[in-house]
């Protein structure tokens, strides 16, 4: 799992930590971990079948109640399955 930072980060880099929400052994998951580790994101891996924690938040986030993974989270920026042009798009969108 990638690390979190200390309670000392700020209002607005919370609100723009970067989840990954899916399961260790889904080539889709692994996919996008790789992905975002080449483009140097720091983002947190939240592994849903290990983690009742991370199972709920993402549970919260779909009317359904279902774990729909992999999810990235940007901020409040709910990304399922996205395309990597889509996901460039709002990752970009951070640097601004």
């Amino acid at each position: 799992m990638a690390n979190t930072r200390s309670s000392s980060v700020n209002k607005k880099e919370r609100s723009l930590l970067i989840k990954l929400f899916g399961h260790k052994d889904c080539h889709k998951t692994q996919t996008y971990q790789r992905y975002l580790k080449e483009k140097g994101v720091q983002f947190v891996f939240l592994d849903v079948h290990e983690d009742d924690a991370a199972a709920s938040e993402l549970r919260s986030l779909y009317t359904t109640g279902k774990l729909n993974f992999p999810t990235i989270l940007i901020g409040t920026k709910k990304l399922r399955n996205p395309k990597f042009d889509e996901l460039d798009k709002w990752l970009e969108s951070l640097a601004n």
